[in-house]
Parts: C-alpha cells; sequence; structure tokens
C-alpha cells in the first residue's frame, strides 16, 4: 500500500518564495538534520534564514557532530546567488555555501555544502568556545520523503478546515517532514564519509517572532518499518503545570495524534550516551514509550550566536537560552533507529549546570 506523502497539503508550500517579500520581516527558511544509520556521525540541522528587510544577508547554521565529541560548525552570514528555475518556478534556496533544492515537493529534496568549519568539541561548546581550527566540508544529500508532512497544531486544526491546517501554529507555515536519505561528507584531511540515514526537513516562511521562549523538547524519529513519531513541546508552567505539547505517532500509513506525558528536559546535559527517553498518550488513550540516549550533540550556550557572524539587525544575535541540537538512538515498539533532538530550557531551572 503506497504513502500518501503529500498528507493533503498543498505541494506549493513546498517552494522557496520567489524574490524578496515586501514585508521587512517576513523569513523564508529551509532546514534538515540528517543522522546517519551507523550513528559514527550526524548533521545535527543544517538551515538558511532569509529575511526580507536584509535579503542579501542571509543566515547558516551548519552542525556536524560525533560521538566522541568533537563538532564541526559551519555557522556564519552570507550573500546569495540567484536561484535555480526550473519550468519557471524558483527550486532552490541558497546561502553561500549551503543549497536546498526541490526536485518534486514533499517527495524528493537535495542538500549541498561546501564552505569552511571551524573545529571544536561540544564540551568546549557548553563553556561558550565559538571557534576553532579550519576545514572544508563537503556533503551531498538526496532526501526522499517517507511520512506524510506535520504541523504544530495539526490535530486541531485538521479538524476544522484544511485552510486552518495550512496556516501552522507559529509564525506564519511551518512544515516538517522525515526522510530517508544517501550522499556523502568528505572533511579536508580526511578520508570521504558515506551517508545513509534518515533525516528531518522543515520549511518555513512567515513573520517570527519567538518572544519569550520558556524552552522547548523537540523529537522525531523514523524506524525501518516506516513508523515513526515526532513532538514539540514546551517545559510545565513554574507551578508545575503542564504546558502546550503535541505528538503524532505514524504507523506507516497513518497520523494518531496525543500529548506529551513525560520528557527529557533538559535540567542537564549529557552529550554522549545520555537518557532522553519519553512517553506518549495519544488521543485514543494509549500510551507510547520511546527510550532514547543522546549520539552526536551540538551545544550553544547561552549568549553565544546560532547562526556565527550574521550581523542582520544589528548582530550576531546570542541565543537567551541554552540550546542542544544533537541526535540520539531512540527504540518504539521493538525498533530501534537514530533521530533528532533539539532542547532549551532555562539555566535557573537546570539540576546541574553545564
Amino acid at each position: 500500500m503506497s504513502i500518501d506523502l503529500t498528507g493533503g497539503y498543498d505541494p506549493s508550500f513546498d517552494y522557496p518564495l520567489s524574490g524578496r517579500p515586501e514585508n521587512p520581516k517576513m523569513r523564508d527558511s529551509v532546514s534538515m538534520w540528517i543522522q546517519n544509520n551507523s550513528g559514527d556521525f550526524g548533521l545535527p540541522r543544517f538551515c538558511i534564514e532569509a529575511v526580507a528587510g536584509e535579503w542579501h544577508n542571509r543566515g547558516i547554521e551548519a552542525n556536524i557532530a560525533f560521538p566522541d565529541g568533537r563538532v564541526l560548525i559551519g555557522a556564519g552570514g552570507f550573500d546569495f546567488a540567484e536561484p535555480k528555475l526550473r519550468d519557471g518556478r524558483q527550486v532552490t534556496l541558497n546561502a553561500g555555501p549551503l543549497t536546498f533544492e526541490v526536485i518534486e515537493p514533499l517527495r524528493h529534496w537535495r542538500m549541498t555544502f561546501d564552505g569552511s568549519a571551524y573545529e571544536t568539541t561540544v564540551f568546549d561548546q557548553a563553556k561558550g568556545v565559538t571557534d576553532g581550527p579550519r576545514r572544508r566540508v563537503r556533503i551531498e544529500v538526496d532526501a526522499h520523503m517517507a511520512a506524510p508532512p506535520w504541523i504544530m497544531g495539526e490535530s486541531l486544526a485538521g479538524k476544522t478546515d484544511a485552510t486552518a491546517k495550512a496556516v501552522g501554529a507559529v509564525g506564519g507555515h511551518r512544515h516538517e517532514q522525515l526522510f530517508r536519505c544517501t550522499g556523502s561528507m568528505a572533511v579536508e584531511g580526511e578520508a570521504e564519509r558515506p551517508i545513509d540515514g534518515t533525516g528531518l526537513r522543515i520549511r518555513r516562511f512567515g513573520d517570527r517572532d519567538v518572544g519569550e521562549f520558556p524552552g522547548h523538547c523537540w523529537m522525531s524519529a523514523l524506524f525501518p518499518s516506516g513508523k515513526a513519531f515526532g513532538l514539540n513541546a514546551f517545559p510545565p508552567r513554574l507551578d508545575g503545570t503542564p504546558a502546550w505539547s503535541e505528538a503524532f505517532v505514524f504507523d506507516g500509513r497513518e497520523k494518531k495524534y496525543g500529548k506529551v506525558i513525560e520528557a527529557p528536559w533538559m535540567t542537564r546535559f549529557e552529550p554522549v550516551d545520555g537518557p532522553c527517553d519519553l512517553l506518549l498518550e495519544l488521543d485514543d488513550g494509549q500510551r507510547v514509550a520511546v527510550t532514547g540516549r543522546t549520539r552526536n550533540s551540538t551545544f550553544i550556550a547561552k549568549g553565544s550566536p546560532m547562526f556565527g557572524d550574521w550581523t542582520f539587525e544589528g548582530g550576531p544575535h546570542g541565543v537567551a537560552l541554552p540550546f542542544h541540537q544533537g541526535d540520539a538512538l531512540y527504540t518504539m515498539g521493538g525498533e530501534s533507529a537514530y533521530g533528532m533532538i533539539e532542547r532549551s530550557l532555562p539555566v535557573d531551572r537546570w539540576e546541574v549546570l553545564p
């Protein structure tokens, strides 16, 4: 039985914006998280942020992580080249060394990176280190979508109408989609490494303002059978009452929705082999347990920039909360696979400081 990879979404939402928007705060963005099946390295977030007010000045986040704690960071601000057109339609979003290309919307994408990245460790990142020796890195990834898209708020919007579903829950439109991928990574002075794994692609555009961000936990994974899960949740309020969360479990045919009962809030940071278990409760009352252990991690200390020397609107902008971006080995229903994890939490809520 074939999967409807569109999930009822309009494929046109997958394409980059054509031209500079009139609203100076309008953003156009694509990102990918990639996990190798072998666990020997991960690419926890390659992202382009293009803001209309400074259209020729785009931010890149490019993270490469290894299980021994080594990381390579290719973040920064860059100009862009003329986008690629196909049948008169823009199909690429690019900035400096990074390009995302739509081959077939909601089904097939490519990512390439050819540029410089500095080398450090996740342990030094936790101390605020944001530089190191430079290496040229070349990456090619061919990504085939393996599950329908998901947006935060979809379980509620889907009960109203398709228009509400397309709007999304956070600042304009945002959808994410799990995929399988192949490719290669070459780091200067090292043997080329094959990529054979899974990942998550995020397509977002709109006027974004996260305001007073309380922290979050965002996780997903695609298993060998085609089953998958995903979630996004905010931490419990200071009075202990639960905050907003949403989760889904994909059985290979359809999504079932629910909420997060237990999540690995970042009250401490263990970048390798740290616990990241979670418990979901679906709308039908079924509880789904997922066990996880961190594997390849990067860290952004409070006050450090996520996008390197990107100086839009007077930046660079340091993060208000410490961020963990990485991958983890998850087990659900007897199956195991590497998937993504991103967490943040105010330092005053940590049990053990980094």
